[in-house]
Order: structure tokens, then C-alpha cells, then sequence
């Protein structure tokens, strides 16, 4: 028997339409608006760089254990309602973690995103690609695109409360209550039956067969994202000797184009195909990191960044929409090694950047782009 997030009547058509790029904006603009506030997180609980390294560490140890969390849901309640429920709950988390008073508190905090955000992506990427299967159409990297776009909100709007002295607690407080209401009503239009999923029951999901490679660019694809995210800013000012207002830019011109791409991206799918486009796209990343590394100024260097958004735009979405067509299980499988990328990214480029320095670090990410554009053109689930 159905509950108050029942399916819809057929007639709400242009509300369903809306519903699922609303899940995935909400979920970029509550993850940027964690990232946007972390500083002011770790001046409160009064936490040294090492230790707020121990703290995001959480994060992507509690997305590794998700997996008997999303899979407990999938299979007892489907996509939509799991998504109702991991949605409210990470805001939930987003909540304490503003108000958490002590670094244990904090990381306590932290691990239960990481399990919360993991539950919720996995759950708004099946539901996306059983919407792909039921419509025949492919729409996976503009709704990617749209979460990117949040993340971007999200973490412009942290900055704003920031310059106005908005405590995080408060900030997130005011965010919930709208943030849930939209939720809610999205997940009431979502047009997909409240089917439970076959989940196995297992504590961890790995890819098996064929789904190795599309994990395996998962990995590698996080891990690339995630080191630029975390070091792209640190490349500027110790190589180039850019101040603080500059250095963010990196990461500013590597989001935009990635995000202006991921919104023409599935009429590229239909007319190129989604092997040759993340194989050439990783091709095209490789060249612009290289070219930011051996770049003869910051400018120069902010192209770099911006040319590898656009190359490594269309890696997620195209396998996340190939993982999701074979079933939960195997999305689950990519989603649990595409974090392990992000957990593991950052420290390795640091300790790269620590041996030999900073240009050889992000030279690095560059032959990144270049083992994914050889594992993508192996991989034949990408169609």
C-alpha cells in the first residue's frame, strides 16, 4: 500500500517532466554547500590542517561503507521512496554537522554524510537510468550537469554567508526546511514505479566481469576530479605565486566548462557515442593539464584547467548511465570504487607534490586522463 510519495496521475506530466533535475540540482547545492563552509567548520572546532585532512577523510570512509544502507532501501522501497529518505536524512546530517561542537562530533558527523550523500547518489542515478530505459532517451549527463550547477550555488551561496558572518549552523538551518519541502514534492512527481530493486546483501559491492573497466574509470575518474578540486589552487600559488583571490579560479574554469559540456552532452551521445566521446574527451584533459603545467603564466594555466573540464565533463554521466542499464548492483559496484578514487586522489597527489613538486603532481592527474582514455576505449558497456 502506497503512502503520501505514491505515484503521481499521468496528467501531471510537465511536474514529472521537472522532478528528477530538481533531485539532482538539490543534491549539488547541499554537497557545495558542505564544501563552501568547511573552513568555517574547522575555525570553529578550532582543527589543524592534519586533523581536517583526518575529518574529509570520514567523508569518503562513510561513502564506502554505504552500500548495506543503499541496498537495504533499494530493496525495500525502490529509487523514488530511497531517495525521499536518504535526501531527508543528509540534511539532516548537513544540519549537525553545523552544529557539532567538538572535532569527534564533527568527524561522527562527517562519516554519516559520506553514508547519506553515497545512499542518495546511488539511488538518483538509478532512478535517472530507469527513466532513460522507460523513455528510450538519454538525459543522464545534463541532469549530472544540473548537480553540477548546484554544487556551484551551493558553494557561491556558503561564500555569501560567509562575507555576512552566518554562522554554518544557522546557514544550514535556514537550507533545510526549503531544501526538504522541494525534496519532497520532487520525489511525489517522480514518475518511476516504487518497484523494490534486487539488491544482493553484501557489505561491500565490486564490480564484476565486463563492469571491472566502468569501475575502474570511475576510480580513475574521481581520483582525477578530486585532486584537482583539491589542488589545482595550490598548483597556482606555489607555482606561479598567485594570492588568494586567484588560486579558487583553477577550480572555478575546470567547473564552468565542465558544467556547459555535461548540458549538450547527451545530444553528443546520440549522434558520436559515449566511448569515442570519453575516450577523446580524456585525451583532451591530458592535453590541457599538460599544457596548464608547462604554461608560461597563471592565465595561461587557468586554460589548462578550463580545456581539462571540458574533456573529463562527460566521463561520469555516460557511465553512470551505462552502470545504472545493468541494474543496481552493478551501479552500486561503480559508485563504491568511484569513491574510493576520491578517497585516495588527494593524499597521493600531496604526497607527489611533497617528493618532487607541485608541476610533476598535476602532471600526474594529466597521465591520469590518458590511462582513462585507454580504458575507455576497451570498454564496451559504453555505447
Amino acid at each position: 500500500m502506497h503512502t503520501s510519495v505514491s505515484a503521481v496521475p499521468v496528467q501531471n506530466v510537465q511536474a514529472q517532466q521537472y522532478s528528477l533535475p530538481i533531485v539532482f540540482a538539490l543534491f549539488g547545492v547541499i554537497m557545495g554547500s558542505w564544501a563552501g563552509r568547511i573552513p568555517a567548520l574547522a575555525e570553529r572546532v578550532h582543527v589543524s590542517h592534519a586533523a581536517l585532512s583526518m575529518v574529509l577523510l570520514c567523508g569518503g570512509v562513510g561513502a564506502l561503507m554505504s552500500f548495506p544502507v543503499s541496498s537495504f532501501l533499494m530493496r525495500r522501497f525502490g529509487a523514488r521512496k530511497s531517495l525521499l529518505i536518504a535526501g531527508l536524512a543528509l540534511l539532516s546530517v548537513l544540519v549537525s554537522i553545523g552544529m557539532a561542537p567538538t572535532v569527534p562530533r564533527l568527524m561522527l558527523a562527517v562519516l554519516m554524510l559520506g553514508i547519506t550523500a553515497s545512499t542518495y547518489d546511488v539511488a538518483m542515478n538509478a532512478a535517472a537510468a530507469r527513466r532513460e530505459q522507460q523513455t528510450g532517451t538519454s538525459d543522464m549527463s545534463m541532469l549530472h550537469g544540473l548537480a553540477c550547477a548546484g554544487g556551484l550555488a551551493g558553494a557561491t551561496l556558503g561564500s555569501l554567508m560567509a562575507g555576512l558572518h552566518i554562522d554554518p549552523a544557522t546557514h544550514f538551518l535556514m537550507l533545510g526546511l526549503p531544501l526538504a519541502m522541494a525534496l519532497y514534492g520532487a520525489c511525489r512527481m517522480l514518475d518511476i514505479a516504487d518497484a523494490a530493486e534486487q539488491v544482493e546483501q553484501k557489505k561491500f559491492a565490486l564490480p564484476r566481469g565486463p563492469m571491472v573497466l566502468l569501475g575502474l574509470l570511475g576510480f580513475l575518474g574521481s581520483m582525477s576530479e578530486g585532486s584537482i578540486a583539491d589542488w589545482s589552487g595550490v598548483f597556482l600559488k606555489a607555482h606561479f605565486q598567485v594570492g588568494d583571490g586567484m588560486a579558487p579560479l583553477a577550480l572555478s574554469c575546470f567547473s564552468v566548462t565542465m558544467l556547459l559540456a555535461r548540458l549538450v552532452g547527451d545530444k553528443m551521445k546520440v549522434r558520436y557515442g559515449a566511448r569515442r566521446l570519453v575516450t577523446s574527451g580524456a585525451m583532451l584533459s591530458a592535453a590541457g593539464l599538460f599544457f596548464a603545467v608547462l604554461s608560461p603564466n597563471a592565465y595561461f594555466a587557468l586554460g589548462g584547467f578550463a580545456v581539462a573540464g571540458l574533456g573529463l565533463s562527460l566521463l561520469f554521466p555516460f557511465v553512470f548511465s551505462a552502470a545504472g542499464a545493468q541494474g543496481p548492483v552493478a551501479l552500486a559496484g561503480v559508485a563504491s570504487m568511484a569513491y574510493s578514487g576520491t578517497l585516495m586522489g588527494p593524499p597521493v597527489i600531496g604526497a607527489i607534490a611533497h617528493h618532487v613538486g607541485m608541476q610533476t603532481a598535476i602532471g600526474y592527474v594529466g597521465g591520469l586522463s590518458l590511462v582513462i582514455a585507454f580504458v575507455a576505449s576497451r570498454t564496451r558497456l559504453l555505447k
